[in-house]
């Protein structure tokens, strides 16, 4: 078992919306904990078909493992407002391309949630080749890698990526059963566990709370990674 402490100023884990305003869940779900790992230890989860237009999600040879996601504290929401370019599906606004040169022509303000101050510990029990080669990752000598690791978006790197044990007490993101009353000022969300792109019905997700600070991992807290 490693631990594995991720500190950012900035960062963003999208809820699956659509619209003006882009949510975000409050903390880091397990399936981007899981790339995130995958990411260090130079593992591709990637597959082109050749036929599906999205890029796919490896379904199998990708490491087994489970997660338990710890922080001393649950990082700030904020809010800022930006344009969104994208290509509208249809005819929306095609009028605009010409005038755009080939940029992304349809433009609109959005609102977007960020999350600020993120301080996170990831506890993996996993296989021992894929521990191993998140330790060679972060000692730098996985030569393989697509592009940085980030936090939801490209613009935002971590400032910290260490093996570090976690302190002795620390609040862990634990699975909450969806008709479990919770107390007033806890802290809940829901966080994706494995994400299915051609299919969002096989997406699984959980909800999750924030639990008081203890020393002991809580069974609750583990989440199977497995596609």
């Amino acid at each position: 078992m490693i631990s594995l402490y991720v500190e950012a100023p900035f960062a963003v884990f999208r809820i699956f919306t659509a619209g003006y305003f882009r949510p975000t869940a409050r903390f880091m779900p397990p399936s981007s904990a899981y790339g995130l790992l995958l990411n260090i230890a130079g593992i591709e989860m990637r597959w082109d078909d050749g036929k599906s237009e999205m890029t796919l999600i490896r379904s199998s040879g990708l490491p087994g493992c489970r997660l338990a996601l710890g922080t001393p504290a649950a990082p700030e929401v904020r809010v800022l407002y930006q344009q969104l370019h994208n290509y509208p599906v249809g005819a929306h606004r095609k009028e605009n391309a010409d005038r755009c040169k080939g940029s992304k022509y349809n433009i609109k303000p959005v609102k977007r949630e960020l999350l600020c101050d993120l301080k996170a510990y990831i506890l993996v029990d996993g296989e021992e080749s894929f521990e191993a080669a998140i330790r060679d990752g972060l000692s730098g000598k996985v030569k393989k890698r697509y592009g940085l690791p980030f936090l939801g978006d490209n613009n935002f790197l971590p400032n910290r990526l260490d093996l570090t044990s976690p302190p002795e007490e620390i609040r862990w993101w634990e699975r909450l059963d969806e008709d479990a009353g919770t107390e007033d000022g806890t802290v809940t969300t829901r966080m994706t566990q494995c994400i299915h792109r051609s299919d969002m019905t096989q997406t699984r997700s959980a909800l999750y709370i924030l639990g008081k600070p203890r020393a002991d991992v809580p069974e609750r807290a583990w989440t199977e990674m497995y596609l």
